[in-house]
């Protein structure tokens, strides 16, 4: 989902997860691996990116593909990537995942209605404009450390008309204006490097 994760092989296996099990019963099948109690932690830590009322019925998927908890809901979690600057576990509905499996497979989403994903604990470094960038430039608004948010994609990119783009503002800002993959960023927090 941020551009940081093309870098992890790791992520992109949990993702691949995600974005390719619609329901928490294709998640569940995907297990394969029996869990460890380093487990606990992991899931604790997926649970952390969104409300706990959310959180509590979530599907967890690690870093390897592996469903750690089975849920009762759409939602599907994600615990921090050890290999990323900053704890930014993420929770994610069914039109965010797909998403992500679009902007993986660097295809147009086929977004139905608004989707919502949340990293109530941070974000890992980013562009601002280019879903593909791997490193800062002069030109792709590198957001090095973000805040605290919630994300919303939409089905037409008209309903991003009017945010603003800067993700200094302290309000809600479109990131990736002008891709298939724009999405608002609703900040939770002041960004931390303000």
């Amino acid at each position: 989902m941020r551009t940081v994760l093309l870098s992890s092989s790791a992520l992109l296996i949990s993702l691949s997860v995600l974005a390719g099990a619609q329901s928490p019963n294709e998640l569940h099948a995907k297990s394969q691996r029996a869990m460890t109690p380093a487990d606990d932690a992991l899931i604790a830590n997926a649970l952390s990116a969104a409300p706990p009322s959310l959180a509590s019925g979530a599907t967890v998927v690690g870093a390897d593909g592996r469903v750690l908890r089975k849920g009762t809901t759409e939602w599907v979690c994600m615990p921090d990537m050890p290999d990323q600057p900053f704890n930014s576990p993420m929770c994610l509905d069914a039109p965010w995942r797909e998403v992500i499996d679009a902007w993986m497979h660097r295809r147009t989403p086929k977004v139905t209605g608004i989707g919502v994903g949340y990293m109530l604990q941070g974000d890992f470094p980013v562009s601002n404009v280019d879903p593909f960038a791997k490193a800062p430039t002069a030109t792709n608004e590198w957001i090095q450390q973000g805040s605290p948010h919630v994300m919303m994609v939409f089905p037409d990119a008209r309903m991003l008309e009017g945010f603003s783009t800067d993700p200094k503002s302290g309000g809600p800002f479109v990131m990736w204006r002008g891709t298939p993959y724009a999405h608002v960023m609703i900040p939770t927090l002041p960004p931390p490097n303000r």
